[in-house]
């Protein structure tokens, strides 16, 4: 069975602004990386339209009509200091959060074994109620809602690989005992939270602090931990939270890790889905904003994908 490559061309609409690191270059790398390679085990598909519904069980309908109601006639809109929104952007982020509905959809039906989504904008940093770091909706979070709702898991991992905390999807399932959230990441950094204290009601956070300068040997034996929590967890659906900028060369983080290490975590990782949920796996796109390192890195995360 092939992997699933979830993309379109709407991410080119959403304009962040000249100089901003979350652009549409990133995206594009990514896209002209995989059809250059070719694999005839990629299926491509487009991201389908969902209904509203999906938002409101990650967002609160406030928030999701302040986000409706912002959109700009033209020029850009600053929802914070660094997560801008322009006239297109509209439909970049309906497909990033409609990429990872129709990735899920695809593996329960059997349509591909897995998936990655290559979109932007990125979404681990937003909370409940507010944009943050470059996220309007929170993707992934969106999608874990999808499988608890839709297909009545009870279960769902998310682990988070970006250099970065992902805050937004902390905050959304902290209370929640379905969800484990996995995270990985510098610290002290942005956004200043992830401490290994902060554990989720029902246990059902595990953050893995880490500091700056992190080599791969250092970052692959702290991933243990990340393998022994899911072993525990033992989950129906496994989620990533694919950020790339835990890099050696990603200009906005300062981990040491090289491309192939995301070949080895997503490796390992697989291994344990398969053991518990039949390897149900989707990977959507956070961060990574040194471009040939994102392709590097990318193409070293799908390879795993279409390996297993």
């Amino acid at each position: 069975m092939k992997t699933g490559l979830i993309t379109s061309d709407t991410y080119q609409y959403h304009n962040t602004g000249q100089g901003h690191p979350e652009n549409m270059d990133r995206v594009t790398a990514i896209i002209d990386n995989f059809k250059k390679i070719n694999s005839k085990n990629l299926l491509w598909k487009k991201p389908l339209e969902y209904e509203k519904s999906v938002l409101e069980n990650a967002h609160s309908i406030d928030y999701i009509n302040f986000i409706e109601e912002s959109f700009p006639m033209n020029d850009l809109s600053f929802l914070d200091s660094d997560t801008v929104i322009s006239p297109g952007s509209k439909e970049a982020i309906s497909d990033s959060v409609g990429s990872i509905i129709t990735a899920i959809d695809g593996v329960q039906n059997k349509e591909f074994k897995n998936a990655f989504c290559a979109v932007r904008p990125p979404g681990h940093h937003a909370e409940r109620s507010k944009a943050k770091g470059f996220c309007i909706y929170n993707n992934v979070a969106i999608g874990a809602h999808y499988l608890l709702k839709k297909y009545k898991f009870n279960k769902v991992a998310i682990i988070d690989f970006d250099v970065h905390h992902g805050n937004g999807t902390q905050d959304i399932f902290y209370e929640n005992e379905k969800v484990l959230y996995i995270s990985t990441h510098q610290h002290p950094f942005y956004p200043w939270s992830g401490s290994d204290q902060e554990k989720g009601t029902h246990n059902n956070i595990l953050n893995i602090p880490l500091p700056a300068g992190t080599t791969s040997e250092e970052y692959l034996n702290a991933y243990e931990f990340v393998l022994k929590k899911i072993k525990k967890f033992k989950p129906n659906f496994v989620l990533f939270s694919a950020g790339f900028d835990a890099h050696k060369d990603d200009p906005l983080g300062n981990f040491q890790l090289k491309s192939e290490d995301f070949y080895s975590i997503t490796k390992r990782t697989l291994a344990l889905a398969r053991q518990y949920c039949n390897g149900k796996v989707v990977s959507i796109l956070e961060g990574g904003y040194d471009l040939n390192a994102l392709q590097k890195c990318t193409e070293m995360h799908v390879n795993a994908l279409l390996e297993f």
